[in-house]
């Protein structure tokens, strides 16, 4: 569960290290979010020869979530840590960066970001 003001890491190498987060989009009256949603952020701190600078305003695809999530078999998947991957926006959903750092769970296939999955070094 993922709500504003959540501190994210990144998982990709597009030069930011934390995200903050400012807006779940999904509707005016939407708090949480999870696994394959889209969010606004801030960059709060970045590589000083990244794509991204700080305080830049990006998009980004929640990728893993320590909150658990349920899955349709009934099993649960959580990890050990909150982290986005920054996008250009939600309608192309291309990736910033060039390499996916982590583990990204299926959900986010599911959602349609299926660049993201083949990026990605394992797929839960």
């Amino acid at each position: 569960m993922i709500q504003q003001r959540s501190i994210l890491s990144s998982a990709d190498n597009s030069g930011a290290k934390q995200l903050v987060v400012i807006q779940v989009y999904g509707g005016s009256k939407r708090k949480f979010g999870s696994i394959g949603d889209v969010i606004h952020c801030v960059v709060k701190e970045a590589a000083p020869n990244g794509q991204v600078k700080d305080s830049e305003m990006v998009k980004a695809v929640i990728v893993r979530t320590k909150k658990e999530i349920k899955r349709n078999d009934g099993s649960y998947i959580r990890f050990s840590d909150n982290a986005a991957v920054v996008i250009d926006n939600a309608k192309d959903k291309n990736v910033r960066g060039t390499r996916i750092f982590g583990p990204i769970a299926r959900e986010v296939r599911d959602a349609g970001f299926a660049k993201i999955a083949s990026m990605a070094v394992e797929v839960l």
